[in-house]
């Protein structure tokens, strides 16, 4: 297996690469070939991290699906009543599905197209919004004579309206669709009065909580910054690594510096290393090298930091979840 720190960043990148070969091919025609050539991994170090294809896709699925339950959490809906529950968690739904147009086509409509292990996902999701729906019958009148299957039937019925939208690709904002679903919730458990109130509401509803992205899981903000390594022809070694980290941490390192403490004793190798970096544009030599005698002197470009920052964003979380 890959260093860990490697390993959950190849992670990272495969569950994107499979998103990307979903939403560009299906769920039916993306291969392992297809995401392991978007995300630049070999499939030895595919088959490292998921037993197959389906795992991984599944595992695609679960990463967009952790994003929205993070959001939703971020949003402290806990204690409202139910209905602005209902509404606070549609309108968190549904806004990210609007910034995230690829993720809301490959969790809403591709998934409709996904093995039987997405399918089984898929319906577990379901089940557990139906859940919170079905809350509405204990909110008495109307409510306590709608049958168990009500909830089933509300979600089912608001997940095709969405998937339509999404099929469609006109550029209509999801959350223009609030009023209207909240509605159709609200009618049987509350009556159409106040169905009729919540497609007149306009605001979402949320209660007042700092921005969703600042309690976001890291490893999310790290995602949404896209991949650094988009574009360069290389692949993230445990080596490599280690030598961004060391430059990143002490700019103006030597060439010896940096095989020290990345733990690299042969210099030959440190050497060709470094070339191949600054060929890349990830790293720098400021100093005066073998023209005077000196010492080279090591620091990261832009580009090279952005990649130590992805790191260390990747290297944080593999920390806390240990």
């Amino acid at each position: 297996m890959p260093h860990p720190q490697v390993a959950e960043i190849q992670r990272s990148r495969l569950l994107a690469a499979a998103v990307r070969a979903v939403e560009e091919l299906g769920y039916t025609q993306a291969t392992v070939a297809h995401i392991t050539r978007r995300a630049r991994v070999s499939r030895r170090t595919f088959y490292e991290l998921f037993s197959n294809r389906e795992e991984c896709l599944v595992a695609a699925l679960e990463s967009i699906v952790e994003g929205i339950r993070g959001e939703i959490a971020a949003a402290g809906l806990g204690g409202l009543a139910w209905r602005e529950r209902v509404r606070g968690g549609l309108w968190v739904i549904l806004s990210f599905f609007d910034r995230e147009p690829v993720l809301a086509r490959v969790c809403v409509v591709q998934a409709m197209r996904g093995s039987q292990a997405v399918l089984e996902r898929r319906e577990q999701v379901l089940a557990g919004l139906a859940a919170v729906v079905d809350e509405g019958r204990l909110e008495g009148g109307r409510g306590g004579e709608c049958p168990p299957l009500t909830a089933e039937g509300l979600v089912g019925a608001a997940f095709s309206l969405v998937y339509a939208r999404l099929l469609r690709r006109d550029g209509e904002p999801l959350v223009g669709l609030v009023g209207d679903l909240m509605g159709m919730i609200v009618l049987p458990y509350m009556g159409p009065a106040a169905a009729r109130r919540e497609q007149s509401r306009v605001a979402p509803g949320l209660p007042a909580t700092a921005p969703a992205a600042k309690s976001a899981p890291r490893s999310a903000k790290a995602q949404a910054q896209g991949d650094p390594l988009a574009g360069i022809p290389m692949r993230l070694t445990y080596r490599t690594v280690r030598v961004l980290e060391v430059i990143a941490g002490q700019p103006g390192v030597s060439n010896r510096g940096v095989g020290e403490q990345a733990g690299v004793s042969d210099q030959g190798q440190i050497s060709k290393l470094l070339a191949r970096l600054q060929r890349l544009g990830l790293a720098s030599n400021t100093g005066e090298g073998h023209t005077k005698g000196e010492p080279n002197a090591w620091t990261l470009t832009p580009t090279g930091r952005r990649v130590a920052q992805t790191i260390q964003l990747h290297t944080h979380d593999h920390k806390e979840a240990a």
